[in-house]
């Protein structure tokens, strides 16, 4: 019998799936299970600090949360301090929502040159992920470049260029709002190994750089067709035509801003080169390399585990069967399809994982396990520290209270104030 449930991972994906479970299913006890203190992952990590509109799902999830059939387990890692096989001892369904949270390489050489950062961490040292805090990345020189050409891409090359006045109304952390005000930046280079019309960013973010204060986008009018090719999916054509029409707008431009941004169309990374630090970055076919003293890359994610999860295949994913990894265990969202789409796109996936769970459960006769009070005891008897849903509340209380005028919070960003503040 289907009743009680583990969901590994608090991001939307594991949310939209609880949620998707309960409306069918509302008498099941539902447990979510995070390694961080704060639920919410890619939400509260991953979406830029300016854009509080997508933010604003976590709303929905705070009811969610407050309905009764649902729990935050915080701080607890599950496949290390508390082995997945408990958990599937334990509960009638475990669901691994783990997310993608390991850059891709470059795989190139001097990649591990100060100065260099993945956009995971890079993104996690601006939005206050504990693991990140202290990357302290080396942005003093006046050029940055951003290797990747997606809305993670755009997202950081806005936030680099954007002025103190325009990031008043964010989350962003005051350390990286230090970080960012204090820098000597005139260019950054987007660099893509593709042409503008293969370029994966969305309008909407496109659109966006080309209303900062003091960023100008730079576009060579050689690199852009006049038409798109045929043979397009509709729906992609329409997309792709708004963004062409945006980067030939850009290349019209002619007013001076202290801060370019250069679009590179068709150039690939070969090397990063410098002395004990990044100083310049090789594009294939150009024999000048580009001088720049910090390097991010922004060109995917993958799903690694450890301790008894599942190990990802070479593509980064748990092997599954429409959801479904074995008799029991099932995953959702980048972990099972891939490090793609906006927040909105892990609903419905969310929802046909949900509706596979319950087919999969459909007349089965065996007593349900003993979910929640078992698992209780269990931490307890471990010596974890596990951070519920009123231990959260009272970190985003502190959080709110040190918020500076006209921001909605100021993110605790270190291991030790999230545990202290949980505590009361």
């Amino acid at each position: 019998m289907l009743h009680h449930i583990a969901i590994v991972g608090s991001g939307p994906s594991g949310l939209f799936c609880a949620d998707a479970l309960l409306r069918q299913r509302p008498d099941l006890k539902i447990d979510v299970f995070d390694r961080l203190p704060t639920p919410y992952g890619l939400i509260r990590f991953g979406v830029a600090p300016d854009h509080q509109g997508t933010k604003a799902v976590t709303r929905q999830f705070d009811r969610l949360f407050g309905g009764g059939s649902l729990r935050f387990i915080g701080n607890v890692g599950i496949g290390t301090e508390l082995p997945l096989a408990r958990l599937m001892e334990t509960y009638d369904a475990v669901i691994l929502a783990l997310g993608a949270h390991a850059d891709r390489s470059l795989g190139i050489p001097g990649e591990d040159l100060p100065g260099r950062y993945g956009s995971m961490a890079f993104v996690g040292w601006y939005n206050g992920h504990p693991d990140f805090r202290d990357i302290a990345p080396l942005l003093d020189r006046p050029a940055a470049a951003v290797i990747g050409q997606g809305n993670v891409a755009v997202d950081i090359a806005r936030l680099l260029g954007k002025t103190a006045q325009e990031l008043a109304a964010s989350d962003l952390t005051a350390h990286a709002m230090a970080a960012l005000g204090s820098t000597a930046l005139t260019d950054i280079h987007m660099i893509g190994r593709r042409g503008p019309v293969e370029a994966s960013f969305t309008t909407a973010e496109l659109a966006e750089l080309g209303r900062l204060e003091n960023l100008r986008p730079v576009v060579a009018k050689a690199d852009l067709p006049e038409a798109l090719p045929a043979g397009l999916d509709p729906a992609e054509a329409r997309v792709k035509e708004k963004n062409l029409a945006l980067l030939h707008e850009f290349a019209a431009r002619t007013d001076e801003k202290p801060v370019k941004l250069h679009f590179r169309f068709h150039s690939a990374p070969e090397a990063l080169l410098g002395t004990g630090r990044v100083e310049a970055l090789k594009l294939k076919g150009s024999d000048a390399p580009l001088s720049t003293g910090t390097v991010i890359s922004a060109i995917g994610y993958r799903t690694e585990t450890q301790g008894d999860l599942p190990r990802a295949n070479e593509r980064g994913l748990l092997e599954n069967d429409e959801g479904r990894i074995a008799p029991g265990l099932y995953v959702v969202g980048w972990a099972k399809r891939g490090p793609s789409g906006t927040i909105p796109t892990n609903r419905a996936e969310a929802k046909a994982v949900a509706d596979r769970i319950l087919a999969d459960y459909n007349g089965d006769a065996r007593p349900a396990r003993a979910g929640s009070d078992a698992i209780d005891a269990l931490l307890k008897q471990q010596g974890l520290a596990a951070i519920d849903w009123a231990g959260w509340k009272r970190i985003e209380a502190v959080e709110t209270a040190a918020a500076r005028q006209g921001a909605p919070r100021e993110k605790l960003a270190d291991w030790t104030g999230l545990r202290q503040a949980a505590a009361g």
